[in-house]
């Protein structure tokens, strides 16, 4: 398949191209290079400099690539960000995939795979599910969910077929070492977790010991961004085989704890971190299922927790030492 991967410089977005390059899919990447990194798409993929939100800049790649699908990773993701600049967030994340949707219909393309998110669940407590209640707390979520419903209403009138993604935390960097997580100002723990490490940062936080589960710390999803990139890869084949639509979580189905993280990086390298107070707004668990992702995919992650903090950590070493 020839597939269009919109956003395919960033960290998601780049790793998904790997893995389509590995399955032999020929590849687009169209990205604004606005936290995107060129060095990150690979010689075999065509590459295509353009913003999402302008139409002329997407019928420069569909005029004269022959696509069968449309990948897309190309929202902004920074949470606190979202609440200081929602109209930014709206326009990026929103208005860029209606006019992505407009176009694929224009030239008649009708399989398209969603990177959204488990912010769409909100407060959740627990293991979330596809069916459950959605009603996320902060312009991110909201932005995603819009999207999620205008991709049903538009598929629903245009005969398009689509997969949606949704999922938490993301760790890790591609066994070449040559893509990883590579942002100046990491939001995640484990990134977080291996600058401490490095001695980039003092320390690191751990917010709360407190919380009714077996250590005392806060409990979430982690998956590999290879085990991520190979279940988009599946998803773009199932639309190529099937004429029905699909939301997905992808998850670890059991999480992981803040200090077994922590313990896990102090197996690979000396870790300095303090309890600090809660944050407002935590809960104890939040964790993905992925009982449809292993029944209609027949994926689950294979990469444990201690590869994705060893690759995050060998990518952040050969990051500095080639600044």
């Amino acid at each position: 398949m020839k597939v269009l991967v919109v956003g395919g410089a960033g960290y998601i977005g780049s790793h998904t191209v790997y893995e389509l390059i590995r399955a032999h899919h020929d590849v687009i990447v169209f990205d604004n290079l606005s936290t995107g990194h060129r060095e990150f798409v690979p010689k075999e993929a065509v590459f295509y400099k353009g913003d999402i939100t302008k139409r002329k800049d997407l019928e420069a790649v569909f005029e004269h690539e022959n696509i069968d699908a449309v990948m897309h990773f190309a929202a902004k993701i920074v949470v606190p960000e979202s609440v200081e600049q929602p109209l930014a967030y709206y326009h990026n994340n929103v208005e860029g995939v209606r006019v992505l949707l407009e176009t694929m219909k224009d030239f008649n393309v009708k399989r398209f795979i969603f990177s959204s998110t488990a912010a769409v669940y909100g407060e959740a407590n627990g293991v979330c599910h596809e069916s459950d209640v959605l009603a996320p707390i902060n312009p991110y979520g909201e932005t995603k969910l819009a999207v999620e419903k205008m991709i049903k209403w538009v598929a629903n009138a245009h005969d398009m077929h689509y997969v949606i993604f949704r999922y938490f935390n993301v760790a890790g960097a591609d066994k070449t070492l040559e893509i990883g997580y590579k942002v100046s100002k990491p939001t995640h723990l484990i990134p977080i977790a291996n600058e401490a490490a490095l001695g980039i940062r003092d320390h690191l936080d751990i917010y709360g010991n407190d919380y009714e589960t077996k250590d005392g710390t806060c409990i979430r999803d982690y998956v590999h961004v290879t085990d991520l990139a190979q279940a988009h890869v599946l998803g773009v084949e199932y639309l190529n085989n099937k004429d029905t639509s699909q939301i997905i979580n992808l998850g670890s189905n059991q999480g992981f704890s803040v200090m077994e993280v922590v313990k896990t990086l102090e197996n690979i390298h000396p870790v300095k971190y303090q309890y600090a107070n809660r944050r407002a707004g935590d809960p104890a668990i939040l964790i993905a299922s992925n009982d449809l992702a292993k029944k209609i995919l027949g994926w689950e992650p294979k990469l444990p927790l201690s590869e994705m903090i060893r690759s995050d950590l060998e990518f952040h070493k050969r990051t500095l030492i080639n600044q």
